[in-house]
């Protein structure tokens, strides 16, 4: 699927929301931007799977940018994009290749940095 594609699915889904299994809620807020450094695909976004009208169990936007933990000498990203354990959690970077890495389903995680990685 070429990116422009991905964009509008993305795109598409702005405002949707759903019960994933019984109390538990995704909930999509997703409009265009101007393209930056920081938002290199023209997008705002935040998605969140919580409880139903509870705080979020994790979230991925790209709304500020968060810290890279691990020192001084860890590259720091240019993108915006991170994620959240929590509603209190000042977030984690993770870089974004393609917008596919949004989940879809299930969270999955990489066995290095507990960091999420794209479904293909």
């Amino acid at each position: 699927m070429s990116e422009d594609a991905e964009l509008e699915v993305l795109l598409s889904l702005d405002g949707a929301s759903w019960e994933a299994a019984e109390g538990y809620m995704v909930e999509f807020r997703v409009h265009r931007t101007q393209k930056t450094v920081q938002r290199p695909h023209g997008i705002n976004y935040t998605l969140v799977f919580r409880l139903a009208g509870g705080e979020p169990f994790v979230r991925f936007d790209n709304a500020h940018a968060a810290k890279r933990p691990g020192g001084r000498f860890v590259r720091l990203t240019k993108t915006h994009d991170h994620w959240h354990r929590g509603e209190h959690d000042p977030g984690r970077p993770y870089n974004t290749k393609s917008l596919k890495v949004l989940p879809m389903g299930p969270l999955p995680r990489s066995d290095r940095h507990d960091e999420p990685r794209a479904f293909n």
